[in-house]
């Protein structure tokens, strides 16, 4: 119940995100529905196509449907609250991404994955729904630029996996873990830490 719930709470986040690009770009409803869609279930539709896991999680729960349009609906009603946030959808992608690695992370400990694989798995899960939301906008995705997106959950899911070996419960390493890849992303932003470029400056 634990997991589902962080699951739920990772799809809410990242439809919310997907809705907040989707009226940037002053799609139709329908085209907000898709964008907000893709954004929740792409990186985990990906993940359980990698391990065999079909059909995939959205369609063997309807749960995940109903709460992505839920979401849609509230975000769309509530839109002019949102709007003043200025960083609300780096916000709730971030919070996506904290949530979404642990997830696949533990699909990954489920099919018996060795850390490192699961580790990707959970960077995946966290990623690609990003990417094919981005792709979708006209926007160069973020796990391609300089920004550290996709470094915050290979750091986290390291970070949950060194957290397994200690007298702990895992429930904590688990939320630990999720912290991780948060604080991270959001360090990085605020003091404008990236990755290098293989680029010189003109």
């Amino acid at each position: 119940m634990f997991y589902f719930a962080i699951d739920i709470l990772g799809t809410i986040a990242f439809a919310i995100s997907g809705v907040l690009v989707a009226m940037e770009k002053k799609l139709d409803l329908f085209g907000v529905f898709i964008i907000a869609f893709v954004t929740a279930v792409g990186g985990g539709t990906l993940r359980d196509l990698l391990i065999g896991s079909t059909p995939v999680a959205w369609m063997q729960n309807s749960t995940y449907v109903f709460v992505i349009l839920s979401t849609v609906v509230f975000a769309i009603l509530f839109r002019n609250y949102l709007k003043y946030f200025r960083k609300s959808l780096f916000l709730f992608d971030t919070i996506g991404i904290g949530l979404y690695t642990m997830v696949g992370i533990e699909k990954g400990l489920g099919a018996g994955l060795i850390p490192i694989m699961c580790i990707a798995l959970g960077t995946i899960t966290a990623s690609f729904g990003g990417v094919i939301r981005d792709i979708l906008c006209n926007e160069i995705p973020v796990i391609f630029r300089r920004e550290i997106y996709a470094t915050a959950c290979i750091l986290g899911g390291v970070a949950y996996f060194l957290l397994r070996k200690l007298p702990i419960e895992n429930t904590y390493a688990y939320l630990a873990a999720i912290i991780v890849v948060i604080g991270i992303r959001i360090l990085a932003v605020v003091f404008k830490i990236a990755l290098p470029s293989i680029y010189r400056e003109k």
